[in-house]
């Protein structure tokens, strides 16, 4: 009987059952609660469910010892499986780039084109960007590095967010991006309260004047330029700009249909897979429960906060500046680069005030300029920091 006790002892020794530990437990709480908020809430379910799912299974224990951690075998392996290789899209510097050449094929800028002054609200939503990273210094600590990876949150940019703590703080890339997809799912719950905040009911049913139309040469004219502007100025975020204005030449150009639907639909989502479990790979219970994770959270909201106040508070300078030509100040909110959720909130929101205003081309503007901001904001702060 001894014998058989034993046999049962060592068998259940060499399970992951033995390797269980409280802080995984918590982990798997976190996951499911993120499977939660992308399957029954509906928040970001394009990457929160991959995220979710990459950090069940890096916590599910098993013989395998490394880098202080358990984990499982085969293909998430940290050292030989299929998810070490996918994974190396994060470092590498692969995958968020290529995100941002399907958000250029899925992006109109042509209410930018129509509006150039719109871009200047784009740059005004990039005050949450560096206001949190100041803060997250004034804190204490975070090193420079970690605290701009912390502020590109406020930029409503995800894979803006990947990159830029791969550059500067590999070991946050898991929080950062889980308060970045989490916080640009909860845009239309964070911003609105602001909105209303900043501005009277008058300036809520501003109408502006119909957008002109854009001719095909006027949208490939300006995303080549902004190409070399762009690259010329931050060379640090050459790879998102140029995968960006790529995505918008294809589908501007009107002669590459096939490379826009793959850009845009199968290699966007084959990406997006892998990227979400990527990320919740690094999401291991010894490096995410810590209480910089809990600032990072906490950060993430301020930032998200600042930079939709930013954007408002410019829109009605320029109002105050230009008088006979009003912009409605709602639309400064859409300068959060969370595209197109954010220029949706500005039309809910002037559509409460106004049935018949139709904001959403006109927030569109920001909305695309606060993707190019976001990206040269990253790009300068790894310039000169990493």
């Amino acid at each position: 009987m001894s014998g058989i006790i034993q046999s049962i002892t060592d068998f259940a020794a060499s399970t992951g059952f033995a390797q269980i530990t409280g802080p995984m437990v918590i982990m798997w709480v976190i996951s499911f609660v993120l499977m939660y908020l992308a399957i029954v809430k509906k928040y970001e379910p394009l990457l929160l469910l991959p995220i979710a799912i990459g950090a069940l299974a890096v916590n599910i224990p098993s013989v395998a010892f490394y880098d202080g951690g358990w984990s499982i075998e085969g293909m998430f392996s940290p050292t030989n499986g299929l998810y070490y290789y996918i994974s190396q899209g994060i470092h590498l510097e692969l995958f968020p780039p290529i995100i941002f050449l399907g958000v250029g094929a899925m992006t109109d800028f042509g209410p930018l084109i129509a509006n150039p002054r719109t871009l200047i609200l784009g740059g005004g939503a990039q005050f949450g960007v560096f206001a949190t990273m100041f803060a997250a210094v004034a804190l204490g600590g975070f090193t420079l590095g970690e605290a701009a990876s912390i502020g590109i949150i406020g930029g409503a940019d995800g894979p803006t967010s990947i990159f830029t703590a791969n550059k500067l703080a590999k070991h946050l890339i898991g929080p950062i991006a889980v308060a970045a997809y989490t916080y640009m799912a909860l845009v239309p719950l964070i911003q609105p309260p602001i909105m209303r905040a900043m501005t009277n009911a008058k300036e809520r049913v501003i109408r502006m004047k119909a957008l002109r139309q854009v001719s095909k040469a006027e949208r490939i004219t300006f995303a080549v330029m902004v190409m070399i502007v762009c690259v010329l100025v931050v060379p640090d975020a050459s790879a998102l700009i140029i995968m960006l204005m790529m995505g918008n030449i294809f589908r501007e150009a009107g002669v590459v249909d096939r490379l826009v639907k793959t850009a845009s639909n199968e290699l966007m989502n084959i990406i997006t897979i892998f990227l979400g479990t990527s990320v919740g790979l690094t999401m291991s219970a010894d490096i995410f429960l810590k209480p910089q994770t809990i600032m990072i959270i906490a950060m993430g909201v301020v930032a998200f906060g600042f930079s939709t106040f930013g954007g408002l508070l410019l829109a009605k300078i320029m109002n105050k500046l230009s008088p006979k030509n009003p912009v409605n100040p709602l639309i400064g909110s859409a300068g959060v680069s969370a595209v197109p959720m954010a220029a949706r909130v500005s039309q809910v929101e002037g559509a409460k005030y106004d049935p018949q205003n139709f904001l959403l081309m006109h927030a569109m503007g920001p909305n695309v300029a606060g993707v190019i901001g976001t990206a040269v904001c990253a790009g300068y702060m790894i310039s000169r920091l990493s």
